[in-house]
Order: structure tokens, then sequence, then C-alpha cells
């Protein structure tokens, strides 16, 4: 190439736009030229040298210059061979483009070709076709005959037999399917029925694998044998596998289920327990039967104890579900089903039986009732037994009240004593429930223990008001009861009989606290008792005790003693109340005795004329106290509990002969019985009939200033219980007959 072809071939290099950055590079590439320039010719004397820098960069400009050309050079040379290649490859292509033009051609022909060939294809398939069922027709023919020879072996329950012929029947059938295509002759439509068949048959030898594990066990083991084969067999291409192995297991589950869970209808009201006992008898008998017999009959990847203790398990789940979800169980049923299945079923009795092996375990499966289930059962239960203990309750409490308006008086025990067997009922009803809802669990003995006490007090309440309404028909005659009081007291000991046993119903365990709403409910029926006694016993004495104190009571003691005969007689039947009961009877009559006397004595009915009425009112106080003390002595009451000696401290007042000593007096009375007040004091006083109102005053200011009462003096209430007389009105006078008369009046 010369040098004019390869300047036309050299590109023409337009000079490119002008850069910021180059023009400013040529700035600096001008001001360090000057720079140095400046610098080498700055003195004369390099002025000489001038020349020979300008020879300097004259060569190297043109070695610049010869570099750059042939790098220009050697890359319009690379163009070039570039060029040469891309026209090469333009040529090849253009004759591959002919020759794939021609190949399409040829094979246009030869499509039309095969085109004419294809009715002879079809020929060639049909005479293959036929060779093969030439080969096969004798088979063929006899394929009716092996349908009906197997469907009698699977009726005949010939498991081993039918299963040859069938596997013998669908090989014959692959094999006519291949030569004709993938076509199904007729003959063989119904084979897949034939199969079918045997599979129904299979199920119902498992499902029924309890009975002929006993009665046929050879059957059973052809059954299972046939489904492993099957189950294990290869299966051809588009065919769904036949997995006999878990219809057979499935048959089996639902074969166990039905034979102890399958009736529909769920046990009567009161048959649940017989139900019970009747799986508690066969399912250890089904699992024993399951080891001994059926498990030698299957594979050992049955696990056949472990699948029936399994499907027993889930079948009796889901009846007992079930059961719950229908109508609420009573009171016996929910009790057995919670007992059953909480301790008999895992129990040595059922599934923990020492007879059957390990794999009958069934307590790691989910429990037979669920938390909520144990909660409605016992919830059920609860409510049913209150109702029932409630009705017990009732009706017992009805037949004591029955006989509290009857001709004759409370039955009693061989000691004497008023006896009922109402209370021994009451606690054994309740004990008893207690004790069996423990044998279920410790939740359900503690909500009946819970509805136990709830219902004792219940019936204390109604007791407690049957007894008002007694007495108070009694008292206004609406019921005139013959025997009023003896009934009376015969409750009381119905009260002690409780107090004394309800003990039996405090839990192990259980707070000292649980009984204490019971027993306040038992005390309180006993002081209510003690105050209809004694609301008789007033009724009686009230008539002597409205003429005491008089003239007559000072003179003769016939007030006192028709007073302590009528008490006696009325506290005759005391006796027949237990201990300590008694003694609490006893002491509260002897205080509304005494409490009577001094209500007498603050009337003010009374005023002592002189000194021998004093000493005559003190002599019969004193004797009084004696007659009093005599009586409930006589009664059985101790010493210590009577109350009469405050007449004694009375009669101290009366019989003091000097008045200016009876601040003492009232002090000392005050230290004895802390109640007293300004007002009975004044009373007493006012009954001697010889004090002024300064001497009273005197003796009453002396209660202001005593000390503090004896820590000793622990008696009981007396005055306070007493309704003091009402204060005098200020006195015209601070002395003399208007002030006598006003105390007098007081």
């Amino acid at each position: 190439m010369d040098s004019a072809a390869k300047d036309e071939m050299q590109p023409e290099l337009s000079p490119g736009p002008e850069w910021p950055e180059q023009e400013r590079a040529e700035q600096l590439a001008r001001g360090a030229a000057l720079k140095w320039a400046s610098g080498i010719f700055y003195r004369p004397e390099q002025l000489a040298r001038l020349d020979q820098y300008r020879s300097r960069e004259v060569q190297r400009t043109c070695s610049l210059e010869a570099r750059l050309k042939s790098v220009v050079q050697s890359y319009l040379e690379g163009v070039q061979t570039g060029v040469w290649q891309l026209a090469r490859a333009i040529e090849a292509v253009q004759g591959t483009r002919e020759a794939l033009s021609q190949a399409r051609g040829l094979l246009q022909g030869m499509s039309q070709a095969l085109r004419t060939l294809e009715p002879l294809r079809e020929r060639v398939a049909q005479y293959k076709q036929l060779q093969a069922l030439s080969h096969l027709l004798p088979r063929l023919r006899a394929v009716p005959a092996a349908v009906a020879h197997t469907q009698t072996l699977i009726d005949a329950q010939q498991f081993l037999e039918a299963y040859v012929s069938l596997r013998e029947l669908e090989q014959l059938r692959e094999d006519t399917w291949a030569p004709l295509g993938g076509l199904e002759l007729p003959v063989f439509q119904g084979l897949d029925l034939l199969f079918e068949a045997l599979g129904q048959a299979l199920e119902a030898a498992a499902g029924a694998a309890g009975k002929l594990a006993r009665e046929d066990p050879a059957l059973l083991v052809a059954a299972v044998r046939v489904a492993e084969v099957e189950t294990g067999r290869t299966t051809p291409l588009g065919q769904v596998p036949r997995d006999w192995r878990q219809r057979c297991l499935r048959a089996l589950q639902e074969g166990l289920e039905q034979t102890h869970f399958g009736s529909p209808l769920l046990p009567a009201p009161g048959a649940l327990p017989g139900w019970l006992e009747a799986l508690r008898v066969a399912l250890p008998v089904e699992l024993a039967t399951a080891e001994a017999l059926v498990a030698p009959c299957c594979p050992p990847q049955y696990n056949v104890v472990q699948l029936w203790a399994h499907t027993l398990h889930s079948g009796l789940r889901r009846s007992l579900q079930h059961l719950l979800a229908g109508p609420e169980l009573e009171a016996a049923d929910a009790f057995a089903l919670l007992h059953w299945a909480l301790h008999v079923y895992l129990g040595q009795e059922m599934m923990g039986s020492l007879e059957l092996g390990p794999e009958a375990d069934v307590s790691q499966l989910e429990p037979l009732l669920t938390l909520e289930n144990i909660e409605q059962l016992e919830a059920t239960f609860v409510a049913n037994v209150q109702a029932s203990v409630s009705q017990w309750l009732q009706n017992a409490l009805d037949g004591e009240v029955a006989e509290w308006g009857r001709e004759q008086g409370p039955n009693t025990d061989p000691s004497g004593s008023y006896y009922s067997p109402m209370p021994a009922i009451v606690l054994q009803i309740l004990e008893e429930n207690i004790r069996v809802a423990s044998l279920v669990s410790e939740s359900l003995q503690q909500r009946v223990h819970g509805m136990a006490l709830s219902e004792l007090g219940i019936f204390l309440r109604s007791f407690s008001d049957a007894l008002i309404r007694f007495s108070r028909d009694h008292l206004r005659g609406k019921a005139m009861a013959p025997h009023y009081v003896p009934y009376l007291l015969a409750a009381l000991n119905h009260q002690s009989a409780l107090s004394s046993s309800v003990s039996v119903l405090q839990l192990d365990g259980a707070p000292s606290g649980a009984l204490a709403p019971v027993e306040a409910a038992l005390d309180k029926l006993q002081r209510r008792i003690c105050r209809l006694v004694l609301e008789a016993l007033q009724a009686e004495l009230q008539p002597l005790f409205a003429e005491l104190p008089s003239r007559q009571w000072l003179s003769s003691p016939e007030l006192l003693e028709s007073v302590c005969e009528r008490t006696g007689r009325f506290c005759q039947d005391f006796g027949r109340v237990r201990n300590p009961t008694v003694q609490l009877l006893l002491a509260e009559a002897e205080r509304a005795v005494v409490l009577q006397y001094l209500r007498a004595l603050m009337q003010g009915r009374l005023v002592c004329r002189g000194a021998d009425e004093r000493t005559q009112a003190a002599e019969r106080l004193r004797h009084d106290a004696a007659q009093l003390q005599q009586l409930f002595l006589g009664l059985g009451l101790e010493e210590n509990a009577q109350c009469a000696p405050v007449l004694l401290a009375l009669r101290e007042l009366l019989n003091l002969r000097d008045p200016a000593l009876l601040g003492l007096e009232v002090a000392g009375l005050q230290q004895q019985f802390p109640d007293v007040s300004e007002d009975h004091v004044s009373a007493l006083l006012g009954l001697r009939g010889d004090l002024s109102r300064e001497q009273q005053l005197v003796a009453l200011s002396s209660l202001q200033a005593a000390l503090p009462p004896s820590p000793r003096a622990s008696r009981r209430a007396l005055f306070s219980l007493v309704p003091a007389p009402a204060p005098a009105p200020a006195s015209c006078l601070p002395s003399g007959s208007c002030a006598r008369a006003l105390l007098l009046s007081e």
C-alpha cells in the first residue's frame, strides 16, 4: 500500500471542542515554560547558550512527532485488517444461507413422501396388534371364566388364591396393553371392580380381627399377607397405588370402635355406672386378646397392642365428649364418670394392669376428660348434690317441726336427755357427701365441703326461724303447744349435738377458721333458744314479781316461795339438757330471775317507814338470796356462776344504820358490779326512806370518786339489763318534805 492510499485511509482528526481543563493546562504549561525560560535566561551570560537550547528543543520536538506518527500508523494498519476480515465473513454467511435454502427444499420434499407412507405405517401397526392378539387369544378367552372364579374365591374368603388370580389377570392386561398401544379390551373392564371387592373383603376381615384371631386366625393372616404384598408391590405408571395396609389398619380401628362405642344411643340416666363397669371388664380383655392372639397374626410394624390401646382410648374419649355434650348428667352419673376416668381407667384394674405389656400404656395420651370437662362434671355434681342435700335437710327440719305440736313430749335417750336423730342425720348427710367427694379429687372435696358448710348455715337459719314462728304462734295462741318448753329444750340439745360434732366436717389441712361461720351460727342459735326459754320463764314469773316488793313481801316469804316453786317446776326439765349447755341454761335462768327481782326493786313501789322495816327488808333480801341460791344449787347450777349474791350487796345498803357510811357501801357495790349506774343507786337508796337529798347526793358522789373496778369482779352484766327509773326533776328546795317526796317518787 502506497503512502497516498495510506493517507486516504487515515481519518482526518478534526479538532475537538476546547475543554476548560485543556485550556487551563495549556495556561499552566505556558506559565511554567515562561518561568523556566526567565530562570534560565535571567543572567546575560546565559544568552550565549540560547542556540544550544533551541537545537535541543527542536530535536526533542522532532522525536515526539516521530513517535506520534508511528502510533497513528500502527492504529491505521489494525483498522485495515479488521475491514478485510469483515469482508471475508460476509462472503461466508452468504454461502451458508444458500446451503440452508437448499436443505429446506429437500426437507419439504421428504415430508410429502412421508405423508404418502402414513397409511402403510397404520397397516403395520394393525398387523402388529393382530399378531399380538393372535398369540394371546387363548389366554384372553379364559379371562371371563377367571374373573368369575376369582369372584367365587373372594366370596369364599380365599384371599391368597383370589389375589394370585387377580395378579395373573392384571399381568395379562398389562401384556395386552402395550401391544395395543394403551387400548384396554372390554374383557378387562371388571378387573378393577374385582380388586375393589377384594380390598373390601380384606377390610371386613381386618375389622373383625379380634373375632377372627379367636375363631379363624388363618383367615386373618391371609388378609394381612395380601394387604402387605399389594402395598409393597411397585405400581405401574399411570395406575393409582392400592394402599391396602392403611385400609386394613383403618378398618381395624373402626371395627374396634364400632364394637365398643358404636351404639348411637347414650346411656340412659342411671345406666352410666353400668356402662362404665362393662368397659372396665371389656377393655382389658380386648387388649389381652390383641396381645395374645392378634399380634402374632400381624407384622411387627403394625404395633398391634399399641394400636389397640390407642384406638380404644380415642374411641372412648370421643364417646365421653359426645356424652358430655348431651343433656346434663345426674349427680350419680357425674360422680361415677369422674371417679372412673380419674382413678379406675388408668388404675391396675384397667389400662395399668400388670398383665398388659408396656405397649398398652395410654398414660402419655391426652386425658379422657379435659380440665373443662372436669370442671363441668364437678359443677354438675355439686349442684345436684346441693339440691338433694337442701331437700334432705328441709325434710329433716319439717319432720322435726311437725313433732313440736304433738301431745306427746320429746323423745329421750337412755340417759334421760331429750333426743332426736335430726342432728346426727344432718351431720351424717353432710359428712357422707364430703367423704364420697374425697374419693374423686381434692378439688371436688373442697367444693362439696364449701357447699356442705353453706347448706348447714342455711339449715341453722331455717331452724332458728322455725323456732321463732313456733314461739310466736304459741304465745299468741294460734297454735298452743302442750310441750312448748320441753321442745325448746330438745332444740337446745340439738344445737349442742351439732356444736359438739360439727368438727367432723373439718378437712385435714384446711384452715382452722373454716368452720367459724358455722360455729358462729350455732352460737347464735343457742342464744336464741335460751332467750325463748327465758321469755317463757319470765312470762311465768311476771305476775308474781308484780307484787314485789310490797308490805306482804316484807312480812311473809310466800311471794318468793311461789317464785321459787314455779321456777323449780319450770326448770325441772332442764336436767334433760346435756352438759355443758345445762349449766349455761341454768345460769341464764337464775340471772333472769334475779333481773326480774332487781327490776321489781327499781320500780319504787315500796319505801321503808322506819328502821324496823329497813331491817326487815334487809333480812328479806338475805333470805331471798339464800332461797334462790338453794333453789339453783338444787337444780345443779354451780355456786360461782350464780347472780343471787347481788341481793346480799343490796341488803348492805338497806341494813346500814349510819348514813355517813353509805358512800363506802356504794363504792363497794360499784367495785362488785361495775355496770351499776347512779339512777340504780338512787332508786335503791330511795327504798330506805330515811335519806335526805343531800345525803343521797353525797352517797352518789362516791360513784365518781370510786376506784376502778377490781379485776376479780368478773360478774356478768346485771344492772345494765335493768331499766333504770327516770331521774327526778329539779327540786324546788334542796331539802325538806318536797325534796323527800321527789326522791320517793323516783
